[in-house]
């Protein structure tokens, strides 16, 4: 599987956000001939006391010639790795991440808007040019 093109700059945002890559790619195996390969796994102390806040993180650039087209995918892409790690690993949230221009322009609008919130999309908004996290909607 290839990664995305800004694979790198979302794992360098994530680590200087404080987390601990765990799996780079997660995979979780559905069927013996059957896995999914999630981005990015995760983990951050909450508190001592207390467990590790566990996330997954499919990272999408959306430079292509259609986000329309990149949305479907991710979209799919998301639920599926969402059912899967209900399954297999619940306390495990799993987030899109998209770049935060793709996210102040086509994210913003209405159609787009009502599927994430239909679906309960989680984002993590990256800037690439930084590596760092600018905003994570639950």
């Amino acid at each position: 599987m290839a990664k995305d093109v800004f694979h790198q700059q979302v794992k360098n945002a994530l680590i200087k956000d404080g987390w601990t890559i765990t799996h780079d790619p997660l995979t979780i195996r559905i069927s013996e001939a059957v896995k999914l390969q999630i981005d990015l796994a995760a983990e951050s102390a909450i508190a001592a006391e207390r467990d590790s806040e566990k996330i997954a993180v499919e990272i999408k650039s959306f430079v292509g010639d259609s986000d329309i087209s990149a949305f479907h995918t991710a979209l799919g892409q998301y639920l599926n790795y969402c059912q899967a790690l209900e399954e297999q690993e619940p306390d495990r949230i799993v987030y899109l991440a998209i770049p935060w221009e793709t996210y102040e322009d086509f994210f913003q609008l209405s159609f787009i808007q009502r599927t994430l919130r239909r679906y309960q999309v989680k984002l993590m908004i990256y800037d690439p040019k930084l590596e760092e996290i600018k905003q994570w909607i639950k």
